[in-house]
């Protein structure tokens, strides 16, 4: 499906236009609701961007595509934008997506800036291209492994579906908690009935459970069952990749789904800006909006000013990212080279480890700070 350019300020112009390519997963089986919150953040703030002015006195007009969580779709879509003419990229949600659409960009020598996907290697080679606003999933998931700690969890089992992203991310929890006394238990989910799942927790005297899986299938039912057995009544259930940060996890498990501990990547408080936005992207969204929908607003509120600065030339919008500096929702955004990272990175987002309190589901409790990520260390 190619979606239209959103009519509510990021739609076409009467005139010319400068215009950005949003990657957004729309459709299934991509995670609709993660796009749904991303899409009103790249409007929302292409639209505050127009009130105040657009580029240089032009408009700036969002091209919408679904990417559905499918590489090769979203590869297509890269191409297609291309042709169009757009000056830059920006969105995607899922990483090995990201990772596509990173590749063809480099490729062609469009400028992408990344929402929200965080494997490490978003490129093969380091390029000039690509940009993150995410922190890289080697950070986020240490933070969340010294948390696993912290609490007390040393064996810990990983429900796993067959992905780039899980393998990656089994691997850096492996790696970290090891050397601290740390066991990771690889249960393969392609293999497994959520039953089953309960029988080798228990074989592995496993006392917490990390849900490396799509949602809602197979997440749902594995915490359905493992709440269900009395046996298990102490084992903790995470779920790093913040499956629970959207109002249908609330939906489909209730009660069953407070206190699964997740990554979310949001100050401790915001500023003055973030609260503004806020308050207009739960009017935009119906709900509290999720910390994907801000990183949606950042993205465009970066590309703005690196647009700005740059014109709509491509080369000048990538020689742009190691200078610009924008006040985003988060916190002050700049970019810079980190090891082990291929594209230009935020260095400072944001890491909370937070759950849905058992005693009011609807409300989050922050249970970790990472604090601002390193960019070299680090959904």
């Amino acid at each position: 499906m190619n979606t239209p350019p959103s009519p509510a300020g990021a739609g076409p112009a009467d005139g010319p236009s400068v215009r950005i390519g949003a990657l957004v997963p729309l459709t299934r089986p991509g995670w609709v609701e993660a796009g749904r919150h991303l899409l009103a953040g790249l409007e929302l703030a292409a639209r505050d961007v127009n009130e105040a002015g657009g580029i240089g006195g032009t408009p700036l007009e969002l091209v919408v595509r679904d990417t559905a969580a499918d590489p090769q779709r979203a590869a297509a879509a890269v191409d297609e934008l291309a042709r169009l003419g757009v000056a830059a990229l920006a969105g995607e949600y899922h990483s090995v997506v990201a990772r596509a659409a990173a590749a063809r960009a480099d490729a062609l020598g469009l400028p992408f800036l990344c929402s929200s996907a965080v494997l490490d290697a978003l490129t093969e080679q380091p390029t000039p291209w690509v940009a993150r606003l995410a922190p890289p999933q080697s950070h986020g998931w240490r933070v969340y492994a010294d948390f696993l700690l912290g609490a007390g969890h040393s064996r810990i089992a990983v429900a796993a579906e067959s992905s780039v992203y899980w393998a990656s991310g089994t691997r850096i929890l492996r790696d970290h908690l090891a050397p601290r006394g740390g066991t990771v238990i690889a249960l393969d989910m392609g293999a497994l009935t959520p039953g089953a799942v309960c029988e080798a927790l228990l074989a592995h005297r496993a006392t917490a459970l990390l849900l490396l899986v799509g949602h809602p299938d197979p997440a749902v039912p594995v915490v359905k069952a493992v709440r269900g057995d009395q046996r298990l009544a102490g084992l903790l259930i995470g779920a790093p990749a913040g499956q629970p940060e959207f109002a249908p996890w609330a939906g489909l498990l209730g009660d069953d789904g407070a206190a699964v501990p997740f990554l979310r990547y949001l100050p401790e408080r915001l500023g003055p800006l973030g609260a503004r936005v806020e308050t207009a992207l739960r009017e935009r969204l119906g709900e509290a909006p999720s910390f994907v929908a801000f990183e949606g607003y950042d993205t465009i509120a970066v590309l703005a000013e690196a647009l700005r600065s740059g014109g709509a030339d491509r080369a000048r919008t990538a020689e742009s990212w190691p200078r610009v500096a924008v006040e985003g929702t988060r916190g002050r955004i700049r970019f810079s080279r980190a090891p082990g990272i291929s594209v230009w990175q935020w260095a400072r987002a944001p890491i909370q480890v937070v759950d849905r309190d058992p005693a009011a589901p609807g409300r989050f409790r922050v249970l970790r700070a990472g604090g601002a990520g390193s960019g070299g260390s680090a959904g």
